[in-house]
């Protein structure tokens, strides 16, 4: 009899553990979801936040004073109304968040907002590679930031674009978080195509990419060259190019200067 019960209890429990793991599995995939759906909508809504404080406080102008009082009396009201998340800091990342990224549709939906904040804070180092490029006396003009290229009903958004009137070429200059990968090479040559396809005049040479790549410990920067171009752009275009060291020096000055500035307000 005993027997028999053991026999019994090892089939329900042998049931119940089949039945497990698909139940687990529906669960995690909902949760899942249920998170993808919720960061889009936080994204998206402080996106518009950003862009009402932009556009109706400061009647659209970026540069134009915004009072700290200003910015406490909306954290106030929207605290006490709809909870938090609406902290002066806060307030002052969807702003930033609008000025940075001011096309919506290059707000990534798989983007978090941690991963917003992030980039938003390395915005800076963009504008001063920018400004970097631009002093160097060698040519370069400044076309425009988060310019977006199209290819089979897809959008891709380049950080920045720069033209070099003494080398008669475009610059595409494409910013990674993290370690650089291959496919971040692979990538900026589609840029680099879509770009000669879309924008090459027939008197333009080649448009040339650059990869900067600022880690915690090492900035990494590589040209993005296409293979049948590399002959000229060894003779032809590093005379007017900065070196990669140099963009690397300069990467690692920004990010030193990042730091510093963070422990300031800490």
């Amino acid at each position: 009899m005993n027997d028999e019960k053991q026999i019994g209890s090892g089939i329900e429990q042998g049931q119940l553990t089949s039945l497990i793991e698909p139940i687990a599995q529906i669960i995690e995939q909902a949760r899942g979801e249920v998170r993808y759906a919720v960061n889009q909508a936080m994204v998206q809504s402080y996106w518009q936040i950003g862009k009402i404080i932009v556009e109706q406080e400061q009647q659209g102008q970026e540069r134009a004073e915004y009072g700290a009082q200003q910015l406490k009396q909306l954290s106030h009201a929207l605290t006490e109304r709809l909870g938090k998340g609406f902290d002066v800091t806060n307030l002052r990342n969807m702003r930033r968040f609008y000025l940075v990224f001011p096309i919506r549709d290059a707000v990534r939906p798989e983007l978090s907002w941690t991963h917003y904040r992030t980039l938003i804070r390395v915005d800076n180092l963009i504008s001063n590679i920018q400004q970097f490029l631009l002093e160097l006396g060698k040519g370069f003009a400044f076309v425009e930031r988060q310019q977006r290229i199209r290819f089979d009903d897809e959008d891709f958004y380049i950080d920045l674009v720069f033209y070099n009137f003494k080398l008669k070429c475009f610059l595409l200059v494409d910013l990674k978080l993290g370690k650089l990968k291959h496919q971040d090479v692979g990538q900026m040559d589609t840029y680099v195509r879509l770009y000669d396809g879309q924008h090459k005049g027939d008197d333009d040479n080649s448009t040339i990419g650059l990869v900067l790549c600022s880690e915690k410990s090492e900035a990494v920067v590589k040209y993005s060259v296409l293979a049948d171009k590399k002959q000229l752009f060894s003779a032809k275009y590093l005379p007017y190019l900065p070196t990669e060291e140099e963009l690397k020096q300069e990467l690692e000055r920004e990010h030193a200067n990042a730091i510093q500035q963070l422990q300031i307000k800490e």
